[in-house]
């Protein structure tokens, strides 16, 4: 069987980045069930609308979604079960300390192969108020338009 290519990137959160300023972003083993790996091969996860908390000393994935796998059978998946983030006892220290200052949160950027293991590329963010989006908005628009050559 073909090793699969390293770095592929199986599922991203495309609105984190209008949604959130990303302050710091640090990669996390995830811990995942058999048939949810072989659905995320498949591009069938969403990460719109979830978040990490870190609940006992543990960094974990709520509200991502997972398809359940169509040759699954009786052993297949929960879709939106929390799924454990594998992180060093340090950074999940840092973590915590960090997560305590007002308006930062956790947030998954992106769901990819590294060797043969799935890897969540996990961001500390502060979330963007309206004004900022907009910002945001005419920067990439002004910047667009000097690629073009226009003014």
């Amino acid at each position: 069987m073909a090793q699969p290519e390293s770095g592929k990137i199986l599922v991203s959160n495309r609105k984190a980045r209008h949604e959130y300023t990303v302050l710091e972003a640090m990669e996390a083993g995830i811990a995942l069930q058999g048939t949810e790996v072989k659905a995320l091969r498949q591009g069938l996860g969403n990460l719109q609308d979830s978040y990490a908390l870190i609940r006992n000393g543990e960094v974990w994935l709520v509200g991502a979604h997972i398809s359940p796998y169509e040759q699954g059978s009786y052993a297949n998946h929960n879709p939106t079960r929390d799924r454990r983030l594998l992180l060093h006892a340090k950074e999940i220290r840092k973590l915590i300390g960090k997560t305590k200052e007002k308006g930062l949160t956790l947030i998954p950027l992106k769901l990819y192969l590294k060797g043969r293991n799935i890897k969540v590329e996990l961001a500390l963010a502060r979330g963007k108020q309206l004004h900022d989006k907009r910002a945001t908005i005419k920067e990439r628009d002004v910047k667009r338009a000097i690629m073009r050559g226009e003014e």
